[in-house]
């Protein structure tokens, strides 16, 4: 009997995988403080878990102004791509393939973490009433500042130069964080985005800093390089949207006409219930877009081999179980036990909990 075909080879656009599982972007909050860049650490992390048929990194800023939690990585200076380096050949020496996600939290931040005490930036100045990390506390974010019209370009141009940076790092490919109540989602939904100037107000224009974004990064890098990633129904971050479905709908539609590596979408609630609203439609979204169509949030084992088998999904992107178990893929196939997550470990510390989970034939020793 032939293994199911989440373990069979797929494709990315350009990236050729070995197997339809997806390590999904995990924040962890372990970059060298002194200035967010990756080491050896973040090497032999990833490096564990190049089973896996694609990696997605965790989000990692395009500038110091898109910083929102303290300790996360960024892609926009020598160190970072140098750091990066070592961590891409660290997953390409065991046989993987990665991308790196790129991020601007917008008004996911707080002044402590932005350049000179700046208040973080936004399409609005309304306040997420959220949290972010200074690296002892949760605090509240605090109230952002508009951005001026004239400013977004730089933003854009901030993408366009970590797409060329983690192309120099060894990546396979970029990730566009457009999710989670992050800033791109932030210009795209109607509660965070009030402008009424061409980046406001009508779908058209709410979606135009996406498009642009994307316009970018695709200059950069050729587009069968470029996933994307939407959350259309959740509320991360306390974002909103009174009309997600033709919002999405549109959105899907503009990012099909680029050749994308992927779409990848949070269905329901990020990292939470995966209902989502009344008159939504998840497939609707997927028809929508013709490359290759990745899902993601609380998928088991049976989910992900049903959505690939069924031709729902290509690709499965899986999170906290890979963090627990790097060996994840062979687990899957063998059906075995997985590790516990140490819920205490996800964010800040070194190795425990990151790179000390055993794999299966440690694990099964221990267990005899």
């Amino acid at each position: 009997m032939s293994d199911p075909k989440l373990f069979a080879p797929g494709k990315a656009g350009a990236i050729d995988l070995k197997n339809r599982i997806v390590m999904a972007p995990l924040t962890r909050n372990r970059a060298r403080a002194e200035d967010d860049a990756p080491y050896e650490l973040q090497a032999k992390y990833y490096g564990q878990r190049a089973s896996a048929g694609l990696i997605i990194t965790e989000a990692s800023q395009i500038s110091p102004q898109g910083k929102g939690y303290a300790w996360t990585p960024g892609i926009y200076s020598e160190a970072q791509i140098e750091g990066w380096k070592k961590v891409t050949k660290a997953v390409h020496d065991r046989g993987g393939k990665i991308v790196i996600q790129l991020w601007h939290v917008g008004r996911i931040s707080h002044p402590v973490l932005q350049p000179d005490g700046a208040d973080p930036v936004a399409p609005s100045a309304i306040s997420a009433a959220s949290k972010s990390f200074d690296g002892e506390n949760f605090i509240e974010t605090t109230t952002p500042r508009a951005l001026e019209i004239d400013e977004i370009a730089g933003i854009v141009e901030d993408y366009r130069k970590a797409t060329l940076n983690a192309k120099a790092a060894g990546f396979d490919g970029v990730e566009i964080h457009a999710a989670n109540g992050y800033l791109i989602d932030q210009f795209l939904k109607d509660g965070a985005n009030q402008r009424r100037d061409d980046y406001g107000g009508s779908i058209e224009n709410r979606s135009r800093f996406l498009k642009e974004v994307v316009d970018a990064v695709v200059g950069a890098w050729s587009a069968d390089r470029v996933g994307i990633r939407l959350s259309p129904f959740s509320n991360a971050n306390n974002i909103t949207e009174s009309n997600p479905q033709p919002l999405f709908e549109h959105v899907v539609k503009v990012l099909n006409g680029y050749g994308l590596a992927y779409l990848h979408l949070v269905e329901g609630q990020t990292g939470g219930p995966r209902d989502i609203p009344e008159g939504a439609d998840l497939s609707a979204l997927y028809a929508l877009f013709d490359g290759a169509k990745m899902g993601n949030n609380n998928y088991d084992r049976d989910m992900a081999i049903e959505a690939v088998e069924n031709g729902t999904l290509d690709l499965i992107a899986i999170g906290r179980p890979l963090i627990a178990n790097p060996d994840l893929v062979e687990r899957y196939r063998k059906n075995a036990p997985l590790n516990d997550l140490d819920p205490d470990t996800l964010y800040g510390g070194d190795e425990k909990g990151y790179t000390d989970y055993p794999a299966l034939p440690e694990a099964m020793v221990a267990a005899e």
